[in-house]
């Protein structure tokens, strides 16, 4: 009986959290409740577009392309896509997940699914315009410089630390953690 409700154990900690704040604090258990309910709304939203865009890939872009561009024989190449594909990307950070797991599923070396995950995080090409007019170019250029080096370290560190055919491991566990 526990097992089954595993999956859903952080969604019943907030319930259970905002339930005792009820009590105690009852404006707040409401501010809480929307904060949760408006997340929710906006996960809804781009669940939906980001699984047909998975299922779209999974369906039209053959094992072998993802392996040659982005799998263990890719190099620098590999890495200049996979920082291009981030980069390039709109939406909330936990949108790259499932396609992460679905370019680990196609082959992709456990660095360059790092570093799409970093360069979607950190180095948006939107993100950097918006940057650069609010706090100076010199400023939003500084951090480029230090972030994609740091992104780049961080991808290879992480292919180091998961072990061989780490693509589908990484996968695996992506997915595990999220059902």
């Amino acid at each position: 009986m526990k097992a089954r409700f595993k999956p859903y154990g952080l969604v019943l900690a907030v319930a259970l959290i905002e339930l005792v704040l009820g009590f105690t604090h009852p404006a707040l258990a409401w501010r809480s409740v929307g904060n949760s309910a408006e997340f929710l709304g906006e996960v809804l939203a781009v669940l939906p577009p980001v699984m047909l865009l998975m299922g779209l890939l999974d369906v039209w872009v053959p094992r072998r392309l993802v392996e040659g561009h982005l799998g263990p024989g890719s190099g620098l190449r590999g890495v200049v896509l996979a920082f291009l594909l981030g980069t390039a990307a709109a939406g909330p950070l936990y949108a790259a997940f499932p396609l992460a797991v679905s370019l680990g599923r196609k082959g992709a070396r456990v660095a360059n699914i790092a570093i799409f995950l970093g360069s979607w995080a950190s180095i948006k090409i939107p993100m950097l315009v918006m940057e650069s007019s609010f706090i100076g170019l010199r400023f939003a250029l500084l951090r480029l410089a230090f972030t994609v080096p740091g992104v780049v370290a961080v991808g290879f560190l992480m292919e180091r630390l998961v072990p061989e055919g780490g693509q589908s491991a990484v996968a695996g566990l992506i997915v595990e953690e999220a059902s």
